[in-house]
């Protein structure tokens, strides 16, 4: 599954590399993308993986931004 996420604080690449860090990270995840410019983290997981949406939400405010909506 692909979803976007829009987030408040990623403000630059080195954050957006923290970001996507955090986020590969997570179990389930196969593929991210952080995009600055558009305030987005687009990620692909598998969506069957338990808890796995809140655990990428959790990485993307523990790299210090916070997730809107």
């Amino acid at each position: 599954m692909q979803k976007k996420i829009f987030v408040d604080g990623m403000f630059d690449d080195a954050v957006a590399g923290k970001v996507g860090a955090a986020v590969k990270a997570v179990a389930g995840v196969t593929e991210c993308v952080a995009d600055p410019a558009k305030s987005q983290v687009k990620v692909d997981f598998d969506e069957g993986a338990a808890g796995v949406e809140d655990a990428i939400n959790a990485a993307i405010a523990s790299a210090g931004v916070t997730v809107l909506g």
